[in-house]
């Protein structure tokens, strides 16, 4: 059992910044990748970023490239998401997730994660 607890998310303006943290209960490296997925209502949860928790590749979806990233402190069992030119559209409940399997072809899926967390709220104005 992972416990993921997520923190930073707050209201912004937009062209801001923000970076968000997820804090492991469990050893990061334990799991195949880490990523982040964000829903806003009435649309489908997303995956914005993934990290490969042994190797330390990324991917990302076309949306976020350029302006987000992804990290990982193993030491802390923390993953980062780094968001800069926050947009409006980017308004969304982002939710950390751990998964013991990963695939790159799958990796921003959200059925291959097992362990989630409760989420924290990221608004942008414009």
């Amino acid at each position: 059992q992972v416990q993921l607890v997520e923190s930073g998310g707050a209201s912004v303006q937009a062209g801001g910044s923000l970076r968000l943290s997820c804090a492991s209960s469990g050893n990061i490296q334990d799991n195949a990748c880490m990523g982040w997925f964000r829903q806003s209502p009435g649309k489908e949860r997303e995956g914005v970023a993934v990290i490969f928790t042994t190797p330390g590749w990324t991917n990302y979806t076309d949306s976020v490239k350029g302006r987000f990233t992804i990290s990982q402190d193993n030491a802390k069992n923390t993953v980062y998401l780094q968001m800069n030119s926050l947009r409006p559209e980017d308004t969304a409940m982002y939710y950390c997730a751990a998964a013991k399997f990963c695939h790159e072809d799958y990796s921003l899926v959200s059925g291959v994660y097992a362990w989630w967390g409760h989420g924290t709220q990221v608004t942008v104005s414009s």
